[in-house]
């Protein structure tokens, strides 16, 4: 296991230093995720423009936004991100029903809800590589192909923090460990 720092504005790469400012101004601290990207300045600032991009420019409602994100994390089993976008989540006033279907992978409470996971699982798993079939499920549900390239932007954000999170063993933030997860088997 390789020891990775979590990283302050004392101890950051200086290229590093603004865009760890940057999360101190959003989030009043420095959460663990970007303590630890902050070791590749280029890699804590592709995280941060991916989930702008994602968060506020995607036709996503907050919602939907939760299904992708939480739809990677689970599938993922990351131990720091579901956590995580369970508080953001009740931050975004996202029903309860919706965060624990995520959260416990039982069926969410609107068809298209599950159309969504069921698109974004598919595409996690098979990488890309979805029949034409559940595409046009997908379609049918009432997205677009807009949304269809929206779900590979949000798990691109994604695969950067599990990954990371995985090889780092990043500690869940003390505000989130309320909200601790583990994978059902």
């Amino acid at each position: 296991m390789t020891d990775f720092t979590a990283h302050d504005l004392d101890t950051a790469p200086a290229a590093s230093k603004p865009l760890l400012e940057k999360s101190l101004a959003a989030f009043g601290r420095i959460p663990g995720l970007h303590a630890v990207m902050a070791e590749s300045p280029a890699h804590l600032e592709a995280y941060q423009v991916l989930h702008g991009l994602f968060a506020n420019q995607t036709s996503f409602d907050a919602d939907e936004l939760t299904v992708v994100w939480q739809t990677i994390n689970v599938e993922h089993a990351c131990h720091y991100c579901v956590p995580a976008h369970t508080g953001i989540a009740k931050m975004m006033k996202v029903d309860d029903a919706i965060i624990e279907a995520l959260r416990n992978e039982t069926p969410l409470p609107s068809p298209r809800l599950e159309a969504l996971r069921t698109f974004t699982l598919q595409v996690t798993r098979r990488r890309g590589h979805v029949s034409d079939a559940d595409v046009q499920a997908f379609l049918d549900a009432g997205f677009t192909r807009q949304q269809i390239l929206e779900v590979i932007l949000g798990l691109a954000q994604k695969v950067m923090s599990n990954y990371v999170n995985h090889l780092a063993e990043t500690p869940v933030d003390q505000v989130m460990q309320q909200f601790a997860w583990e994978k059902t088997a």
